[in-house]
């Protein structure tokens, strides 16, 4: 795993400003509310996930770049929130972001026994 927010050269002070006293408003309350949709839907993926690695050993592509999508933006949302990056976050699992990046490789072959052992 590899996360990385890449340090600016300039911090904009109004920008800074602004964050800090409305941020929760006009950046947290947009993002949290579609999160809250879009990890209902993650949380019911984790769970047919776990059966379908239990009984194939391999976690579906699709579904694992939603996870990966879904884990970097809230990353995106909570580095804005936390003044690490001037940039507003994209909304959604396809967002992307030049200061704000979460790298995961996809394993080709997961244990069975191990996911059970999860439960």
């Amino acid at each position: 795993m590899e996360f990385t927010v890449r340090r600016q050269e300039i911090y904009s002070r109004a920008e800074l400003l602004l964050r800090t006293i409305f941020g929760w408003i006009y950046i947290m309350v947009p993002h949290a509310f579609l999160q809250f949709f879009v990890g209902i839907w993650s949380g019911i993926l984790g769970f047919l996930a776990f059966w379908v690695v239990l009984f194939t050993g391999e976690y579906p592509e699709s579904w694992y770049s939603f996870q990966i999508g879904f884990m970097n933006w809230r990353l995106r949302v909570q580095a804005t929130l936390m003044n690490l990056v001037d940039e507003y976050p994209a909304f959604g699992v396809g967002g992307t972001s030049e200061s704000v990046h979460l790298a995961m490789e996809r394993p080709a072959q997961l244990s069975r026994g191990l996911v059970l052992l999860r439960l």
